[in-house]
């Protein structure tokens, strides 16, 4: 992963610390650990974003930020990557979460008859909720933990190529000589 790819279109924190909305959060915006771009930060930060955005639950940017905050993982990328669930691909995303939890909990996958009413609500939360909270927690563990060991993969590969590059580079020059 380089580096200058995701400085590129991260905010930088002076950005963040200039919105009003984030104020706050006070101090902890002013922690350079929340900013690093390293392959630990990132890779934690992966994990984290990637693991909220496969849970059905309001404010999932906030809890991704309080999770990023704790585990000193990169905050932008970390809120960042929940988009991944967003208006579009919310319904396929969550319908697969419950068709993996139906599965798991060995319940039959109930026909996709929705009703914006109250009673329709009530009666289906208990069927629909328990398979789709199940299903989404495994699966957000499976994705969150493949994205933290690929980016751990990927940063390392490049960070081995740069040195082969560079010492190729270093073996050239000193037969140039």
């Amino acid at each position: 992963m380089p580096k200058k790819f995701i400085k590129r279109y991260l905010p930088t924190p002076e950005k963040m610390q200039s919105i009003e909305s984030l104020q706050f959060l006070g101090d902890v915006l002013h922690e350079p650990n929340l900013w690093h771009i390293n392959r630990h930060c990132v890779a934690r930060a992966f994990l984290i974003g990637v693991w909220f955005c496969f849970i059905p639950m309001p404010f999932q940017m906030v809890a991704a930020a309080f999770f990023a905050i704790w585990f000193n993982a990169n905050l932008p990328l970390s809120v960042v990557l929940v988009w991944i669930s967003n208006p579009i691909t919310m319904p396929p995303l969550f319908y697969f979460n419950y068709k993996v939890g139906a599965w798991v909990l060995h319940r039959p996958v109930l026909p996709f008859d929705f009703e914006l009413s109250w009673s329709w609500i009530s009666e289906r939360l208990v069927e629909i909720g328990i398979p789709l909270y199940v299903g989404s927690v495994i699966v957000a563990t499976f994705f969150a933990g493949l994205s933290y060991v690929i980016i751990q993969y990927l940063w390392r590969r490049k960070i081995r190529a740069d040195w082969r590059e560079r010492r190729q580079r270093n073996a050239a020059s000193r037969h140039s000589s």
